[in-house]
């Protein structure tokens, strides 16, 4: 088959092809578009998830009949001031935009400059061109995009049902609004609920658009990311690592305000919630960057969707080093989610039979309508004593509650409960702490500290402890020995099916080494080889202070409690454990007052 120059109509369908995927990528296309033109208002109305109509309408500054013209020609574009495709300081650039649109759609273009007495409107139906003529019309920029791919059956069919098509659309917007807190967006049809942002400008403006956009809720349990690096600013709100998703959408990446999709900021933020979050958990974050436009290649991707840095090592450690310092400076604090949970697990008990209202209630607990047969509880009621609970499931330890100093964040202690949480107050409330958990934390990030400054203290053990382990786990760890040795943790092989441990790291003080070792022969299996430690430090030193922390099941007394609570106060990231669970919960004494209807 001989070559042969493919027709305009053609070449402008496949073009929409690479552009137009589906009506949400009309929505972006427009709206960037408007924002360029300097808009403060814009107004977007879809119907039937925009596949029968999509309108765009901006107060922006408007085209004359010259522009208006040249804006439906491929290749042509407003947005280079010079032919430099390494200098991009707008959103649009292809050019081929609404030249795409128009060749699979119904397209209608009405424009008005702020010196002009009156618009004019330019119409492409599916390529067919006619116009401009007059129209009467404010200052700005109104398009019409009605019936896409109507006439391109094998493009329509691949498009989704109304309520995707219109969620794409909602999360097209929100992306946008996000990235431009000083324009007022409205989001209506007839196929969606309502959606109004209005404009926020001056200090803490990024803050309260994300307020508007993903909810009071993440403002409040997020930390201000700022920083500047290498040429690398970063800015925007992380979740805290308690407040996390079950999946990847609530997180938002911005480049010079474009919203993009990029494995390497990703990846940044993935190795900077690395050692809070559950492997399957997804961090909340509204990432934004500003670095210099020839740093960073815009051009990649026909949507905008993707880009590609210069220098990714840059980007990625400032995006790491940032979210590091904010959840460093967050210290112990964790999410407010965390109590709203433990406020919904609580019910009032319900009364297995209603009693005589003529008769006075019984002392004894059994008779309050507990539903399962419980022994009766005896609460000691002498003054400044709060005695044990005496039950089947736990108890809880005594504590002197003289009104002390309660004004330290975590508070002080009260008593401990079920030998594993400590019940602590404060000057606004209560607060039950996970002791393991907690000191698990804080073994963890002294062993970080001490691996940083290349020395982990180590001690001796008077007889060696004799670990009897698979030959093969003997031998991944007699491999592993001179690295392992790095974390304080010295072993020889003792015959086939045997370990000798020599010295543990001091940290773990008189921890289970053959717990220890049996687990960390495990991780060897997971691994794979003795060459994967250095890549798995972090993951080593969670297991030794998983070993090392105060285990459930151990009394403390109330110095003990209470130097655990300092501790977390002055320790970063104490409001998770490794695993991503908090360590502990804070109910106010509101939520309190809530569980027993005193509130208004």
């Amino acid at each position: 088959m001989s070559i042969r120059q493919l027709p305009e109509d053609l070449i402008n369908r496949i073009a929409a092809g690479e552009v137009v995927e589906r009506p949400a990528s009309v929505v972006k296309e427009l709206v960037e578009n408007s924002i360029d033109a300097g808009a403060r208002r814009i107004v977007v109305t879809t119907a039937n998830g925009g596949m029968d109509l999509v309108r765009i309408a901006d107060d922006g500054h408007g085209m004359d009949r010259d522009d208006l013209i040249l804006s439906v020609e491929r290749h042509a574009t407003s947005k280079l001031s010079a032919d430099d495709l390494d200098d991009i300081r707008t959103l649009g650039f292809r050019g081929e935009a609404l030249a795409s649109i128009g060749s699979v759609a119904r397209l209608s273009v009405a424009s008005r400059p702020a010196e002009a007495e009156s618009g004019l409107v330019l119409v492409v139906d599916n390529g067919r061109r006619s116009g401009p003529m007059p129209q009467a019309m404010n200052r700005g920029t109104v398009i019409e995009v009605r019936d896409l791919f109507a006439q391109v059956p094998a493009r329509r069919k691949f498009l989704k049902g109304v309520r995707a098509e219109s969620s794409a659309i909602t999360d097209t917007v929100k992306r946008l609004a996000m990235a431009n807190p000083q324009v007022h967006f409205v989001l209506e049809g007839a196929d969606r609920s309502a959606s109004n942002w209005p404009a926020i400008s001056g200090e803490g403006a990024l803050e309260a658009r994300l307020g508007q956009v993903m909810g009071a809720d993440f403002v409040e349990n997020a930390v201000p990311l700022a920083l500047a690096r290498h040429g690398v600013v970063v800015a925007g709100l992380a979740g805290l690592p308690t407040y996390t998703r079950a999946n990847s959408l609530s997180q938002f990446y911005f480049v010079n305000g474009r919203s993009v999709r990029d494995k390497v900021l990703v990846g940044a933020v993935r190795a900077a919630f690395a050692d809070y979050t559950f492997r399957d958990r997804f961090p909340v974050v509204a990432l934004y960057l500003a670095i210099d436009p020839g740093e960073v290649d815009v051009n990649v991707h026909p949507a905008k969707a993707e880009l590609r840095f210069r220098d990714q090592g840059a980007v990625r450690g400032a995006v790491i080093k940032a979210i590091g310092m904010a959840l460093a400076a967050a210290g112990f604090k964790a999410s407010s989610s965390v109590a709203d949970d433990i406020l919904g697990a609580f019910a009032a008990p319900e009364m297995e039979r209603a009693a005589p209202t003529s008769m006075p209630m019984p002392a004894s607990a059994a008779h309050y309508g507990w539903r399962n047969e419980r022994a009766p509880l005896h609460l000691d009621t002498r003054p400044g004593q709060l005695s044990g609970f005496t039950e089947p499931s736990g108890r809880v330890e005594s504590v002197d509650i003289a009104l002390d100093a309660v004004d330290y964040p975590l508070g002080t202690a009260r008593a401990q409960m079920f030998d594993n949480y400590i019940i602590a107050q404060n000057d606004t409330g209560l607060l039950l702490v996970d002791q393991h958990a907690a000191h698990e934390r804080l073994v963890y990030e002294r062993f970080k500290a001490q691996m940083a400054e290349g020395i982990v203290p180590s001690q001796a053990q008077l007889i060696p402890v004799i670990v009897e382990l698979p030959e093969e786990d003997c031998a991944r760890l007699e491999e592993a020995a001179p690295e392992l040795e790095k974390f304080g943790l010295y072993l020889d092989r003792f015959g086939p099916r045997a370990i000798a441990v020599r010295e543990t790291p001091a940290l773990l003080g008189n921890t289970d080494i053959s717990g220890l070792v049996r687990d960390l022969a495990d991780g060897l299996a997971e691994w794979d080889s003795a060459a994967a430690l250095t890549g798995r430090m972090e993951a080593i030193i969670a297991r030794m202070a998983c070993h090392g922390s105060v285990r459930s099941g151990r009394r403390l007394r109330v110095d003990e409690m209470n130097a655990l609570l300092r501790d977390m106060e002055a320790v970063p990231h104490s409001g998770q454990c490794i695993h991503g669970r908090p360590t502990y919960v804070e109910l106010k004494k509101g939520d309190i007052e809530r569980l027993f209807g005193r509130s208004r």
